[in-house]
């Protein structure tokens, strides 16, 4: 199947002349069909979640005390036969359910507009559609987990997320099937409100994906990107969700802290990080009165 609809299309694309990006994606493609490229989805989200949290382990099996410091939880070690164990649910939850949902989601990504064609996205059309996505799932996202914490929902479904109180990179998509389906309606929310490109589409769901590795890592790493990101929550953030638990009430965000700090959850993690700023500054004092 050719990416345009008709040969005179193709031809006309052709004629005028085609970046390298472009020739690329027309060889890659020209004799896929679109069934077959949106399925490329599920290959990316094994792939990515399987390499994006080998640093965070490695890190937490070399068990070294220049990574140990900037460790949220430093008291809670991580074995490897723990961590396959997750890998090993996780990828069963994959097969048994996200797999599934890709494949009949088809008929929908054709319906929303999701595109196929030469025409690839600018850059900036590219950056301009992510954080439209990143918005919208933030926002969604927040009050589906919000729901999640009522007592029904958490004993039923989400309490198999929180049977890590000390998140690894691993734990991030480690959750009851249902609710991976139901998270991931805010993912999909952007990209059928906003239609992109395919290329587009693909990048939406590995960045995702590997922002919840981020920010389930267990490290609050000084150098970090997204630390230069607006509102980002991070790994900190989100590990005081995990350490709190079933009796959290606050830090629902996926991304970004806005929604938090709008409808006021967030104040119980404000409060305790002021609390530790406040004991460090004491002892530093103490410290510092000893040595005069």
């Amino acid at each position: 199947m050719l990416p345009y609809k008709t040969i005179e299309e193709a031809e006309v694309a052709l004629d005028r002349g085609l970046t390298l990006a472009e020739t690329l994606w027309f060889k890659y493609t020209a004799n896929k069909p679109d069934f077959v490229l949106h399925c490329h989805n599920i290959l990316f989200l094994c792939l990515f979640y399987t390499l994006a949290p080998i640093p965070f382990a490695l890190i937490e099996l070399s068990g070294s005390k220049n990574f140990n410091k900037y460790k949220i939880q430093p008291l809670v070690k991580t074995s490897f036969w723990e961590m396959f164990k997750c890998y090993k649910k996780v990828m069963q939850t994959f097969i048994i359910a996200v797999g599934p949902l890709q494949i009949l989601s088809y008929p929908t990504i054709k319906w929303i507009g999701i595109r196929t064609d030469l025409t690839l996205p600018s850059g900036w059309e590219i950056f301009c559609q992510l954080f439209v996505y990143f918005v919208i799932e933030d926002f969604s996202n927040y009050w589906i987990h919000r729901l999640l914490h009522c007592k029904w929902a958490f004993e039923k479904i989400h309490k198999v997320h929180h049977e890590y109180s000390a998140p690894v990179g691993l734990a991030a998509p480690y959750a009851h099937w249902a609710e991976i389906i139901l998270l991931g309606i805010p993912s999909f929310l952007g990209p059928a409100i906003v239609p992109c490109h395919i290329t587009t589409y693909w990048l939406w769901f590995v960045l995702r994906q590997l922002e919840a590795v981020e920010t389930h890592s267990g490290y609050d790493f000084p150098w970090s990107p997204t630390k230069y990101i607006p509102f980002y929550a991070g790994a900190a953030y989100h590990d005081y969700h995990h350490y709190v638990g079933g009796r959290s009430q606050g830090n629902f965000a996926s991304v970004f802290t806005y929604c938090d700090y709008i409808y006021g959850t967030d104040k119980g993690y404000q409060y305790t990080k002021q609390m530790r700023k406040n004991k460090s500054t004491s002892t530093m004092l103490a410290q510092n009165d000893k040595m005069e």
